[in-house]
């Protein structure tokens, strides 16, 4: 019963995130936690989403981009939360759940970085750079300022004139 509560509260919670409409929200609580397209909720569905919002910004549909740019941030940062409890949950009983959640919050670290660099394109389309500026600032953060999406954000924080010093140092060993 308790599962069955946890469970229930979960979908309820992650339900706005995924776009689960009230009927998704009623399928939802007596089912494992699924997005809106059936999928698991996992880094696949932050990739499903990503790849929707770069159909959309493609086509010129601005908003709609913005939208699933928004829900992969979201999901990414709430898959962060989850896989860092689980790896908690684990630490000093069985050593391989530990390091896999934590191999799995860095790629949804890594997804968040990229949701916000396309969410941040997106409002520099549109002329919204007071909207972009924290987006990229939390990249370089997230990601360092010598990784591949770091240096992306902040050569974006140059254009913009955020900043006006560029950063020339040479990328780490394992920056992208």
């Amino acid at each position: 019963m308790r599962r069955f509560l946890l469970t229930a509260s979960l979908a309820l919670v992650l339900s706005p995130l995924l776009g689960l409409s009230a009927v998704g929200r009623a399928q939802a609580q007596a089912q494992p936690v699924a997005s809106a397209g059936g999928d698991n909720f996992n880094l696949s569905s932050v990739d499903a989403l990503l790849a929707k919002g770069d159909r959309d910004a493609a086509s010129g549909n601005l908003p709609e981009a913005v939208k699933s740019y928004d829900k992969a941030r979201n999901a990414s940062r709430s898959l962060l939360s989850f896989y860092r409890d689980l790896g908690g949950a684990f630490r000093g009983l069985d050593a391989r759940i530990p390091r896999d959640m934590d191999q799995k919050g860095r790629e949804s670290i890594e997804k968040l970085a990229q949701s916000n660099l396309r969410l941040a394109a997106v409002y520099r389309r549109q002329n919204q750079s007071e909207v972009a500026v924290p987006l990229l600032v939390e990249v370089v953060k997230l990601m360092t300022p010598t990784s591949g999406e770091g240096r992306k954000a902040y050569q974006q924080l140059v254009e913009i004139g955020f900043v006006s010093t560029p950063y020339t140092a040479p990328a780490s060993p394992t920056s992208n």
